[in-house]
């Protein structure tokens, strides 16, 4: 994009001075700081021609900045204030409020941007007392020194601390001390050629100079130069091209990935994209060394100013035609380093002023030239700065052999080959061996492994999979040495020291020279030594030197890591098959016999009608706890959903009997709870009709969940696992029973010859989990109040069957209202279970009290049983009744639910405002005690008489049956008498 005409600016981009900074204000040739100082204020009056041309583009950029607040008036005042920077940053100090600083802040300094150092000598008296700060470019240039990270033989030259630092506390860490230099980022001043020509030659070039001092980005310091060399040679276009390639080998070749660049542009603008993305203007360049102008320029290391470019025969019009872009007058210059070694070559084209007929002259090869010249020496430098930054990515081999170590941790064998491995190829010796402490004695050793650099060797293809044991002898006063004293010993002759025993070498064709023993340390426990490295004569006859100490020593923290882990994970697996064990063991007993589901499947079944299955008024208190099973097993059959699952019957019946022997015997969340929702559930389902839109797969789903919904519950909720900070609370972070019931649920599924969903395809099979997993985590009540905004919008708009979330939503709020079904049932029952549950609720209050000494809940604190009513009350109000509201407008079949949980809160509402609410249900209690007692005594009388009926009924055909009998012999007899008078005949 060009730059504007006219000496128009455009505003400079992100990073660099904008209005309202602590910027030189522009000095005229020949002007003295004296002489400026004694300047009157009415320079702020705008000058005539030149300022109002440069402030057209100043204009635009406000026009941007304002939008429909933008006014000429302010274009005027933001030039006084650029003219007068003591004036507006006295105001700033009088009226400036906090809010305007932190606004600067935000829009300007950016993490990591330091405070600007005072030039003093090279900024105006005046100028000095201003605040001064550095608002660091987009590239981010002058970061924080990186981390140095060492390698083994390469850097034995020095110059490298050590990489292993200890903090305050004794823990070890690879992280350098911060640095104390205060390093600052390039910032770019960015003027127009007006303000430009107030400079004199020097204070130009200076200025330049200084806008790339302190950029160490390539990609940044480049896009500076050419933004800077096009306002210097007042051109339309600048290109930089880098030398690349080896000249040993003739390969050189010169790259472009910044060019077209103006005045305006940013780094991205002008940056490299994808080839197979971006457009034909902003794919990499690359010319051939000695090919065309700039190819010349490089090769030659002579500038270049050609006046008509498709005059030149060494013009490479292909360039233009990539581009699209007309290139009529062309300058070009080498960019040199300090030794004069061509490393760039920049390009200016197409001048933008009318000037010498659009041509560049003299005076501007002149200006180019020496700009250039300093800009090789800033290009060098950051050329040497990318490298470094590379070389210290290329040598993160800490990192990497830390990942090898952490990778695969299966067993302790395969950790240690792994490190001795590499430890042979890092140090290059020719042994190392990793003798591992014995926890009882520091000074023994309960593991030696051991590796060759021959065992490498040998190996060839085939991977080895542990490390030798025992083969070498140990030096004991070495290796004891370093295990009791945690010291690293480094002997550069062996037979020299004292602690080296020579009988090792004896008998033997291996000699040793030099050893270093390092110990390995745990991470948790800097002090305690876990194992101690050996290394025994390093190549090339030399000598183990502090760098390879260094790095053993950082290397050997991660193996104290590796090696504790893997103790650790052989620990867990150890701990995990004895789990196993015990599971399999408390299975077995928690599980029902195969003979007992035989029995069970063998009993005949009572119809869905003569147990009053399909009603919501069901009473479970009038059946024993196999009729239960039984009328459960009804459910199934009734619903088909045997047949069409193809579930076997026998294994579907000790499913069953294994589910219920997994309720624990307490007050309420027990079996027969499990049971009678379940039945709700079955009501529901037939009475609303809802099979059809759920289909069978989510039927099934949702019965299994009814049944298993509180498997193993323990009497105590969600809040008391968690205030107990239990097994359970740790396993589950939320909804924790519930999680708990339905992993309860898959392990008895999962049991053999509990495996009633085998017969299902694999997506059946899946659907049926996921249903049967939401619909029991949906009795947890904290996702009910979760859903319920979202449930009840459900239910007003209509529910979606095609939707998968209406689904979910549906049935989860079916599970809620068979859970909390109890306050629908008729009055006696539900003033049943109401005691039960609160019962329960009173003994986890109870446990609360004695064991976590907390206070409990109103709900669950015995000394509140006076407030029953009230809390039942509350209870259906923000709980129950929105719950059956939601369900009967969704289905006007379960609208007797709804009937049901308003006639008891009108009941209980009753006995809240009756101060002796006890008396009344102990009346009541009574009252249907002696109904009860009639009811029964009616009974006996019933099937006293029906057994009579059934006694003398059964007395009458055995003496029809004795009669015939008698009858049948008379018959005989005379048959047989009457044969033998016709014989004689």
């Amino acid at each position: 994009m060009a730059s504007k005409k006219g000496g128009g600016v455009e505003s400079p981009p992100s990073g660099s001075n904008t209005r309202g900074g602590a910027t030189n204000p522009p000095s005229k040739i020949g002007e003295t700081r004296g002489e400026k100082e004694k300047a009157p204020s009415t320079s702020a009056s705008p000058p005539s021609q030149p300022v109002e041309e440069d402030s057209l583009g100043e204009d635009t950029n406000l026009k941007e900045i304002f939008g429909d607040d933008y006014s000429p008036e302010l274009t005027r005042l933001e030039s006084f204030l650029d003219d007068n920077p003591l004036f507006f940053h006295n105001y700033l100090v009088r009226k400036g409020t906090a809010m305007m600083i932190d606004a600067w802040m935000a829009c300007h300094v950016s993490p990591g941007s330091t405070e600007e150092e005072e030039d003093g000598e090279e900024r105006e008296d005046e100028l000095n007392s201003l605040p001064r700060f550095q608002i660091s470019s987009c590239s981010g240039s002058g970061g924080a020194t990186p981390v140095r990270k060492v390698s083994a033989h390469e850097f034995e030259k020095g110059g490298l601390n050590k990489p292993m630092v200890t903090t305050v506390d004794g823990t070890p860490t690879f992280l350098s001390l911060p640095s104390n230099s205060n390093e600052l980022t390039g910032q770019i001043r960015k003027k127009s050629r007006m303000d430009m020509n107030s400079f004199n030659e020097s204070e130009l070039i200076l200025d330049l100079i200084k806008d790339i001092s302190n950029e160490l980005d390539v990609k940044s310091l480049c896009h500076k130069i050419l933004q800077n060399v096009g306002i210097l040679t007042e051109s339309d276009r600048c290109s930089l091209f880098l030398v690349a390639g080896d000249p040993d080998t003739s390969s050189q070749y010169l790259i472009s990935n910044l060019f077209d660049v103006s005045s305006s542009s940013t780094v991205e603008e002008v940056g490299p994209k994808s080839l197979e993305t971006a457009p034909v203007s902003r794919r990499e360049i690359r010319i051939n060394w000695g090919q065309g102008i700039v190819g010349y320029v490089a090769q030659t290391g002579v500038s270049c100013n050609v006046k008509n470019c498709y005059e030149d025969p060494r013009f490479n019009q292909d360039v233009d035609a990539m581009t699209g872009y007309k290139t009529r007058s062309m300058m070009c210059s080498p960019i040199k380093d300090s030794s004069g070694e061509v490393i760039g070559v920049a390009q200016v084209i197409n001048k933008s002023s009318s000037s010498n007929g659009g041509e560049f002259d003299d005076n501007d090869v002149m200006l180019f030239e020496k700009y250039l010249t300093f800009c090789g020496i800033g290009l060098r430098n950051a050329q040497i700065y990318e490298r470094s930054q590379l070389e210290v990515k290329r040598n993160q081999v800490l990192l990497d052999l830390a990942g090898v170590i952490f990778q695969e941790q299966s067993t302790l064998e395969t950790t240690i080959l792994r490190i001795l491995t590499h430890m042979l190829c890092l140090i290059q010796c020719e042994r190392a061996m990793l003798l591992l402490v014995n926890e009882e004695s520091q000074s023994t050793f309960s593991q030696i492994y051991d590796l060759a650099q021959e065992d490498l060797e040998q190996d060839g293809g085939e991977r080895r999979k542990k490390a030798f044991q025992n083969r070498f002898p140990i030096n004991a006063g070495i290796t004891g040495y370093v295990s009791s004293t945690g010291e690293i010993v480094n002997i550069k002759n062996a037979y020299e020291d004292a602690k080296f025993d020579k009988g090792v070498d004896e008998n033997s064709s291996f000699k040793h020279r030099t050893i270093l023993a390092m110990p390995i340390k745990h991470s948790s426990s800097p002090g305690k030594v876990l194992g101690v490295f050996q290394l025994v004569n390093k190549f090339d006859q030399l000598p183990f030197t502090s760098n390879d100490e260094n790095f053993v020593e950082a290397f050997a923290l991660f193996c104290g890591m590796g090696i504790n882990n893997v103790k650790m994970y052989e620990t867990a697996m150890q701990a995990k098959a004895k789990l196993q064990v015990t599971v399999e063991v408390l299975s077995y007993h928690a599980l029902a016999p195969e003979k007992e589901g035989e029995e069970f499947s063998k009993m005949q079944l009572p119809s869905a009608l003569s147990n009053n299955l399909h009603s919501f008024q069901f009473d479970d208190f009038s059946l024993s706890e196999p009729e239960t099973l039984k009328a459960s097993l009804r459910i199934l059959v009734d619903l088909d959903l045997i047949n069409r699952f193809r579930i076997d019957y026998r294994t579907l019946c000790r499913w069953m009997c294994s589910v219920r022997k997994n309720y624990r015997d307490i007050t309420y969340h027990n079996w027969r709870h499990a049971f009678n929702v379940c039945q709700l559930m079955f009501a529901m389902i037939k009475a609303s009709q809802c099979w059809k839109e759920l289909g069978e797969t989510e039927c099934l789903g949702l019965i299994l969940a009814c049944l298993c919904h509180d498997l193993d519950h323990r009497g105590t909720n969600n809040s008391f696992q968690l205030k107990a900070s239990n097994s359970l609370a740790r396993l589950y972070t939320t909804s924790t029973m519930e999680h708990h019931h339905f992993d309860q649920c898959l392990m008895i599924t999962n049991s053999k010859g509990h495996q009633i969903l085998s017969n299902l395809s694999q997506v059946q099979f899946k659907s049926v989990l996921k249903v049967l997993e939401d619909c029991i985590l949906s009795t947890d009540l904290a996702l009910y109040f979760k859903r319920r905004k979202e449930t009840v919008e459900m239910v007003k708009r209509g529910i979606n069957w095609k939707d998968e979330q209406d689904r979910i939503l549906y049935r989860g709020l079916m599970m809620t209202a068979c859970d909390l079904g109890a306050i629908t049932k008729p009055w006696p029952i539900q003033r049943k279970i109401a005691q039960l549950v609160t019962t329960e609720f009173f003994d986890q209050g109870d446990l609360e009290k004695q064991e976590l000494h907390l206070e409990p809940i109103p709900m669950m604190d015995r000394e509140r049983f006076d407030e029953l009513p009230k809390m039942q009350l509350s209870f259906i109000d923000e709980i129950c009744k929105p719950v059956y509201e939601c369900l009967s407008g969704a289905s006007a079949g379960l609208k007797p639910l709804l009937e049901g949980c308003e006639s008891n809160r009108k009941r209980w509402s009753e006995l809240a405002e009756t101060p002796n609410w006890k008396l009344v249900i102990e009346q009541e209690e009574e009252q249907e005690r002696i109904e009860k007692e009639k009811r029964d005594a009616e009974e006996k009388v019933r099937k006293d008489a029906e057994e009579k009926e059934r006694r003398e009924a059964e007395h009458i055909k055995e003496a029809d049956e004795k009669a015939s009998e008698k009858i049948k012999f008379e018959n005989q007899r005379l048959s047989k008498v009457e044969k033998m008078n016709n014989v004689k005949m």
